[in-house]
């Protein structure tokens, strides 16, 4: 059970937040920085989106509570909006919407684009809060679990680091085509994920 939850949280939330995918962006929004403070950059996004996430899957069980929502209509929910996000990278959207985010980060010169809009919204997006959610409540409070959920969201935060490290190599070795031919495979991916979730929360509301 371990092993199978380690996976999935590894494949759900890498899907989602999609680092590699990044470099471009990445490149765009520092772009006339001196390396030094691509670095630095580098560094900040990825441990505000890795601090907003772990706070996520901490607080995910005590927030549906307070709210009053059912386990299964998270699932519906949340499975319908990461269905809607693996969409927008099939057909390209996504990729659009990041490049609409990055422009207008360069025309207002926002002071610290390490948060916005690479950790927020790009990297710890609705999409990636929600699938962190949604996997907490897996754990339904196992402690062990959620270790394991902290510890894949700090490897994801880790690998958004070294793709933007080393972002004007991947994005050279990928080119466009691999850039686009990526995303759609881990759409692909990401929706058979969503629909998994909406069918689990049906199956336990029929159960019920």
């Amino acid at each position: 059970m371990l092993l199978d939850y380690a996976i999935s949280a590894v494949l759900t939330l890498f899907v989602v937040v999609d680092p590699i995918a990044m470099a471009p962006t990445f490149l765009v929004v520092t772009e006339g920085m001196p390396r030094a403070s691509r670095r630095s950059v580098a560094v900040r996004a990825s441990i505000i989106a890795g601090v907003i996430l772990i706070g996520t899957a901490l607080i995910g069980d005590w927030l549906l509570s307070t709210l009053e929502i059912s386990l299964s209509a998270f699932r519906i929910a949340g499975g319908l909006l990461l269905f809607w996000i693996a969409a927008e990278m099939v057909f390209g959207v996504r990729s659009q919407h990041e490049g609409e985010a990055a422009e207008q980060a360069l025309e207002e010169r926002v002071r610290n684009i390490a948060a916005f809009p690479l950790a927020i919204p790009l990297l710890a997006g609705p999409g990636a809060i929600t699938a962190t959610l949604l996997l907490a409540t897996r754990a339904s409070g196992n402690m062990i679990l959620i270790g394991i959920l902290i510890g894949v969201v700090l490897l994801i935060a880790l690998s958004c680091w070294i793709t933007f490290v080393f972002a004007e190599r991947i994005s050279g070795l990928l080119g466009k085509t691999g850039n686009i031919v990526l995303s759609r495979l881990l759409g692909v991916l990401l929706a058979a994920l969503a629909v998994q979730y909406v069918v689990d929360g049906i199956r336990s509301i029929l159960s019920g």
